[in-house]
């Protein structure tokens, strides 16, 4: 059970790497007005959400099942309930994030680069009661 749990953590960092760099990457991505920048940021945003994040969060979430599943559901309390409500806010997300993505490449873009920054900072909302919820489990 703790190298399911070793490997949950690992993913989980490995995912939210992602998901505080991508909108950094879109607030350069935002400010650059050349082409070869603008060309080597879709590439850098296309190589961190499909080939770090989404993994990352495939099996952040795998792990995390496998875990639930091994111990069962009726063994944990509300803080459980709380968490697995916090990931899917997490998951949405990521998927706005892949969406923001997809509009660059298009570009698309309807934000600034201050609109990125403050969306930077959402993760940050995110994992510390995550955190709290998993390791305290105050309720």
């Amino acid at each position: 059970m703790l190298w399911i749990k070793a490997f949950h953590i690992i993913f989980m960092v490995t995912w939210f790497a992602g998901l505080f760099y991508l909108p950094r990457l879109f607030v350069y991505h935002a400010m650059s007005d050349d082409q070869i920048s603008i060309d080597r940021f879709k590439i850098m945003q296309r190589k961190l959400f499909f080939g770090i994040m989404t993994p990352g969060a495939i099996l952040t979430i795998g792990f995390g099942i496998w875990m639930i599943s091994k111990m069962g559901m009726g063994s944990y309390s509300g803080w459980l309930h709380a968490k697995l409500a916090l990931v899917a806010v997490l998951i949405g997300y990521h998927i706005y994030c892949g969406k923001l993505m997809f509009d660059f490449k298009h570009d698309r873009n309807k934000h600034s680069h201050v609109f990125y920054r403050w969306l930077n900072e959402f993760p940050v909302l995110l994992i510390v009661p995550i955190v709290i919820l998993a390791v305290v489990r105050p309720f």
